[in-house]
């Protein structure tokens, strides 16, 4: 099998631009949407949806990768970067505050131009706190760089990179390419075209012992936001950590040719995707400061601390629903005062409650 990097006109890649044309106006009826919905909400509300994009993005992005970490860990890092004066717990999983510091990095530079330094800061920054790599440089050896699943003895390959030497070239090109691929704010087409294949373009080169996919889904964000111009509003990885498996063939089935129409496509439909998951989370944070409102003058602390607790996870939702446990958890109040505090948010229709005894549970009245 070749991979598109031992082709001869590596790495110029062809693709028919017209599929993209009904996916553009929709792009851009969507995006149009989305910019209207964040201008009128208040400043502070525009900076929570801001920070709750960053959160999933970060989250999301690590779970592709089988890494996990708690949303408390990731909110406090990305609010320590921000320079929040609220942040007071302290982030048990160092990994989880490298990649919430990636998170802020690449938001607040997204216009900069985009150099090898960069690339190479970035990932020192998402590797700060690894064992097994050295943060901030390029994979190095002569044992090649494969991507394999299956057990021991019966491993699939399903791209092998350039060798190692290779690296500091190729880089060199792929920055070159980026950065005389111009296009203007309005041409909504050569963004996509241009996000498409800078990710599929870096993950092909997979110049780093790990965090490739981390870096090269940031540098999709980066391209686009500089494509448009502003910062996109979106979590493209919490689209693509829905059908992970597809990501991945797509992935594969581009990494085998220089003809990459379908991945143009693909890719530019996963964005349309997460413009479309962003409006409607934009939605729900209207929907939750109405909610707010409406009640806020009905609830004592506890109770608003814990609604605000139940609000965290988004359209995804409390899992589990509230509880006494978690009540008490949150409030650190006792057993007694949360039965107390729950029957009077059920009572007065902020919560509803399902199952009996032990297994009861609360969930919010949106």
């Amino acid at each position: 099998m070749h991979y598109n990097w031992q082709l001869p006109n590596w790495p110029n890649f062809t693709f028919d631009d017209s599929v993209l044309d009904s996916l553009c106006i929709a792009f851009a009826l969507e995006t149009g949407e989305l910019k209207g919905l964040v201008d009128s909400l208040s400043t502070d509300i525009q900076q929570e949806t801001i920070l709750q994009f960053m959160i999933s993005e970060a989250i999301k992005t690590s779970e592709i990768e089988g890494e996990f970490f708690s949303r408390q860990d990731v909110m406090s890092s990305i609010k320590k970067n921000l320079g929040h004066r609220d942040v007071f717990e302290n982030i048990r999983d160092k990994n989880a505050q490298g990649v919430g510091k990636l998170m802020v990095t690449v938001r607040q530079s997204y216009s900069e131009k985009l150099t090898e330094s960069t690339i190479k800061q970035w990932h020192a920054i998402l590797m700060e706190y690894s064992k097994h790599v050295n943060p901030g440089d390029y994979r190095k050896g002569e044992a090649p760089m494969q991507i394999v699943s299956g057990r021991f003895g019966k491993e699939i390959i399903h791209y092998e990179a350039p060798p190692s030497y290779r690296i500091p070239e190729e880089m060199s090109v792929f920055i070159e390419w980026y950065n005389e691929f111009k296009l203007t704010a309005t041409d909504i087409k050569k963004a996509l075209i241009k996000t498409a294949i800078s990710h599929l373009y870096f993950e092909s080169i997979h110049p780093f012992e790990d965090g490739n996919g981390r870096i090269g889904r940031a540098i999709a964000d980066k391209c686009l936001s500089e494509s448009l111009n502003r910062p996109v509003l979106m979590s493209l990885s919490s689209t693509i950590e829905q059908n992970k498996k597809q990501y991945y063939q797509s992935l594969k089935e581009a990494q085998q040719t220089l003809i990459i129409t379908d991945w143009i496509l693909y890719f530019s439909n996963l964005i349309l995707e997460s413009q479309q998951n962003a409006k409607q989370t934009v939605l729900f944070t209207l929907s939750k400061t109405k909610f707010m409102d409406t009640f806020k003058n009905q609830m004592n602390e506890r109770q608003t601390k814990a609604i605000l607790k139940m609000f965290e996870n988004g359209i995804s939702g409390f899992k589990g629903g509230m509880t006494a446990l978690k009540y008490i958890s949150i409030t650190k109040t006792s057993r007694a005062t949360a039965t107390r505090d729950l029957q009077d948010l059920t009572e007065n229709g902020i919560l509803i409650p399902k199952g009996e005894g032990r297994n009861r549970s609360y969930d919010l009245i949106l």
